[in-house]
C-alpha cells in the first residue's frame, strides 16, 4: 500500500506537467479553430440590433441622395404624356323630354369625356329661345322631337349644313331635302284605343276622317297644343290642303273631343276607359304595358290609308352656325346615329331605328308593315302655318 502510494507521488508531477502541456496546446487549437469560423455563423440577433443602432444617420441619407434626379424627371414627363388633352364640351338644346333623352346624353358624356350641358324644354319653346337668341346663342345642337320644330330655326338660317358622311346614314326620308338635319329616331302617328269598348277589326274608320262621324261625339281625346299632333295637321295640309283639313278639325271639335296637354294623359284616359280613342304617337302605349302589364286596357291601331293619320315622324338635330364646339357637334350626332344610340332608341323608348342592322323591339310592328304616309319631312315644316290655323279654329291660344 505505502508502495504503491509513493509509487503515485512519484508520479504525480509528472502527471501535472503533462496535463498543463495538454491544456496549453488545446487551447492554441481552439484559438485556431475560431479562427476559421465565418463571421456570420456566429453573429447574433442581439449583435445585429446592435450593429442596425450603429448605422450613422447620414449615411443613410446619402444613399437616398445617390438616386439619379434625372431619371425622376423622366417619369415625370412620361406621366404628363399620358394625361388626355381637354375634351371640350357640347351645349345641347334639346326639345325632346328629359326623361327619355337624358341617359342616352350620359352615355355620350361617358365615352367621350366631352361636359354636355343641356337645357330641357318642349320644341317650340326652344326654338323660340334660339330665335330669340340669334347670334350670341350657345346651343351647339338643336335636337328637336319633330321636324316641324327643327324647320322654325333651319328657316331663319341658324344651322348649317350636316356633312355627308352623317346623313348617309338614315334614309332620305328621315333627313332634310338641303341636309340642314338629320333624323334620329322614328315616330309613328296611331289611334290608341280601349280595348273593352273598341274592336279594331269592325269599329275604327280606315282613314282620319271617319271620326268625324257624330257616333264619335265624346268618345276622342286629343292634346292640340302637343308637338306631334301640330306635325300631323301640317300633314294634312300638305295631303289635303287648307280647307280639307280645317273642316276635319271642326268636325272633330263639334264631335266633344276631351283635351289633353300632351301624348301620356291621352294614352293613360284610354287605357281607363274615359276616351274610347285618342290620336297620340306609338310609344307612349309601350310604357304603360311596361309599367302595367297585358291587363293595361289600351292598345294601338294604324291606320293604313297612308294618309296623315298613317304618317311616321322623325325627331331630329342640327348644328347650330353659332357652334363653338362644332367638332363635338359632329360626334354627337355621330353616336346618336351609332348601332348603341339607336338600339337604345327601340329598346328603351320603343321609336324606331333609323339606321340598318339594328334589330326593332319585338313590341313595335316593323316600319315596313306600315304603310306610310307618302310624304317627305320637308313637307312637315310649314309648323307657323299650322298654328296659325289651330289658332282660327280655336283650338289653340
Amino acid at each position: 500500500m505505502y508502495k504503491l502510494f509513493k509509487k503515485n507521488i512519484v508520479f504525480l508531477p509528472l502527471a501535472l506537467l503533462s496535463f498543463s502541456l495538454f491544456a496549453c496546446e488545446a487551447e492554441e487549437i481552439i484559438k485556431e479553430v475560431v479562427k476559421e469560423v465565418p463571421v456570420e455563423k456566429i453573429v447574433t440577433e442581439e449583435v445585429i440590433k446592435e450593429v442596425i443602432k450603429e448605422v450613422p444617420k447620414e449615411k443613410i441619407v446619402e444613399v437616398i441622395k445617390e438616386v439619379p434626379k434625372e431619371k425622376i424627371v423622366e417619369k415625370t414627363v412620361e406621366v404628363v404624356k399620358e394625361v388626355p388633352a381637354d375634351p371640350g364640351k357640347l351645349v345641347v338644346y334639346s326639345g325632346r323630354k328629359e326623361s327619355l333623352v337624358a341617359p342616352i346624353i350620359a352615355q355620350f358624356a361617358e365615352a367621350t369625356g366631352i361636359d354636355v350641358q343641356v337645357k330641357y324644354g318642349k320644341t317650340g319653346e326652344i326654338a323660340a329661345v334660339l330665335m330669340e337668341e340669334g347670334s350670341k346663342s350657345p346651343a351647339d345642337i338643336f335636337f328637336a322631337q319633330d321636324p316641324g320644330g327643327l324647320a322654325v330655326v333651319v328657316n331663319k338660317g341658324m344651322t348649317e349644313k350636316i356633312d355627308a358622311e352623317i346623313l348617309s346614314k338614315v334614309p332620305a326620308w328621315a333627313q332634310s331635302a338641303n341636309g340642314q338635319w338629320v333624323g334620329i329616331s322614328g315616330r309613328a302617328r296611331a289611334v290608341v284605343y280601349n280595348t273593352e269598348s273598341i274592336d279594331p277589326a269592325t269599329d275604327l274608320p280606315e282613314t282620319l276622317l271617319g271620326f268625324c262621324d257624330s257616333e264619335w261625339k265624346g268618345r276622342i281625346g286629343w292634346p292640340p297644343t302637343n308637338g306631334s299632333f301640330q306635325a300631323m295637321i301640317t300633314a294634312m295640309r300638305a295631303q289635303w290642303g287648307e280647307d280639307k283639313t280645317r273642316e276635319w278639325l271642326e268636325c272633330i271639335k263639334a264631335n266633344d273631343p276631351i283635351v289633353y296637354p300632351k301624348n301620356t294623359p291621352t294614352v293613360e284616359a284610354a287605357g281607363k276607359g274615359e276616351i274610347h280613342v285618342g290620336f297620340v304617337n306609338h310609344y307612349y302605349l309601350y310604357r304603360f304595358l311596361a309599367e302595367a302589364g297585358d291587363g293595361f286596357g289600351a292598345r294601338n291601331h294604324y291606320l293604313n290609308s297612308k294618309g296623315p293619320g298613317s304618317l311616321v315622324l322623325v325627331a331630329g338635330a342640327s348644328i347650330l352656325k353659332t357652334a363653338e364646339n362644332k367638332d363635338n357637334a359632329e360626334r354627337f350626332l355621330n353616336f346618336m346615329l351609332s348601332k348603341v344610340a339607336q338600339q337604345y332608341f327601340t329598346g328603351q323608348t320603343y321609336e324606331y331605328p333609323l339606321v340598318d342592322g339594328v334589330k326593332v323591339n319585338r313590341l313595335l310592328t316593323p316600319l315596313a308593315d306600315l304603310n306610310k304616309a307618302d310624304l317627305d319631312m320637308a313637307d312637315l315644316e310649314d309648323l307657323a302655318g299650322t298654328q296659325a290655323l289651330l289658332r282660327e279654329v280655336g283650338l289653340i291660344n
